[in-house]
């Protein structure tokens, strides 16, 4: 099988071509709110007699297809929107105006008192870079179905932003099945919005639900490719068995799919079968939102002019670098990703 290939050179030139992109990110945009405890001053509850965490400093901003959001900003997007739905409180208030910090126009994420903005609540306790420092996560989340009008709307933004856009970039975290932005209305019109729209790339993540998406490229990861739910950290596809997978699931999406393997990087289906290696990093690492970099990095290659398999190098290298950030949601920068592609290259030599 082919191996993918990528010189200094021709990332310099994808990268150049960052800034001219404009792109539009569809989902579930989240609010990332951490909580800084000091476990030094920590009090006993008079009520309960329970510990009462004290907080010394908080802050947030935008996740889910926010970290997308993130990542493309920090690579150097040029045009950003967001599409989707925030509740009308104050997550909702945070997620937008955090949105607005990085530059992305958030005129299409319709706020509405008919949900809540879904957000991850992450204490942890001050000055420690470690995982071991998070406490327990608070997660809020829409548990009832998206009003139609909601998805109506969603659609309608699509439909106005498609024109303009060079790619499109669909980020369906909700777990619950029509509970988030990506509701099966949504869905089963993205096919017609691609065929309508051939020079803008779709591009789709799905936690739950990738094996229904048809005519746009899809990245399940090795698991969901070969339908293994909830996988043990130990568990293991071989290269041949996903293959097979992905050969089925090609053909039943219609479009190329880009499977993911954790450290030991991709296997992208188009323009030819194509072995995608990783970048091993050492030292701790911190998996939370590596995906969502790595769909930015794809993306704005893709916008550039890359390949498929070329692109899928650029987001190996950009979420090497953000799995290196402990205890936030890291992004990467393009003056960090030709040192990352030596790296990647002396690997390459030395297997």
């Amino acid at each position: 099988m082919k191996q993918a290939e990528l010189s200094a050179a021709r990332l310099d030139e994808l990268v150049a071509g960052f800034s001219r992109s404009r792109i539009a990110v569809v989902g579930d945009f989240f609010l990332d709110k951490y909580l800084e405890v000091d476990p030094g001053v920590e009090e006993v509850s008079v009520e309960t007699g329970k510990p009462a965490h004290q907080v010394v400093a908080r802050r947030s901003g935008p996740g889910a297809a926010g970290t997308v959001v993130c990542n493309l900003q920090a690579l150097g997007a040029g045009e950003l929107h967001a599409v989707g739905f925030s509740g009308d409180d104050g997550e909702g208030f945070d997620l937008r105006a955090g949105l607005e910090r990085l530059g992305c126009t958030i005129s299409h994420l319709h706020a509405t008192p008919e949900r809540m903005t879904p957000t991850y609540l992450k204490p942890r306790n001050q000055g420690d870079a470690t995982l071991a420092a998070e406490h327990s996560r608070y997660d809020t989340k829409n548990r009832t179905p998206t009003p139609v009008a909601i998805s109506q709307l969603v659609m309608g933004s699509i439909d106005e932003l498609l024109p303009e856009l060079d790619a499109l970039l669909v980020m369906d975290q909700a777990e619950e099945e029509d509970c988030g932005v990506v509701t099966r209305l949504v869905r089963e019109a993205l096919p017609e919005f691609a065929a309508r729209h051939p020079k803008v790339v779709f591009w789709a993540d799905s936690r739950r639900r990738i094996a229904e998406y048809c005519g746009v490229i899809i990245k399940p990861n090795q698991f969901e490719a070969v339908g293994q739910a909830d996988p043990l950290p130990e568990d293991e596809v071989s290269l041949d068995v996903l293959q097979e997978a992905v050969d089925r699931l090609r053909v039943t999406t219609g479009a190329p799919i880009v499977a993911t393997r954790g450290a030991d990087g991709a296997l992208v289906t188009d323009p030819e079968w194509t072995q995608v290696s990783g970048v091993r990093v050492d030292g701790d690492i911190d998996p939370t939102g590596a995906g969502d970099s790595a769909s930015a990095g794809i993306a704005l290659a893709l916008c550039a002019g890359a390949s498929l398999p070329e692109a899928v190098v650029v987001g190996n290298l950009v979420a090497s670098i953000t799995i290196q950030q402990i205890g936030t949601t890291g992004v990467a920068r393009p003056e960090q990703l030709a040192a990352r592609r030596r790296m990647w290259e002396e690997q390459l030599d030395v297997n």
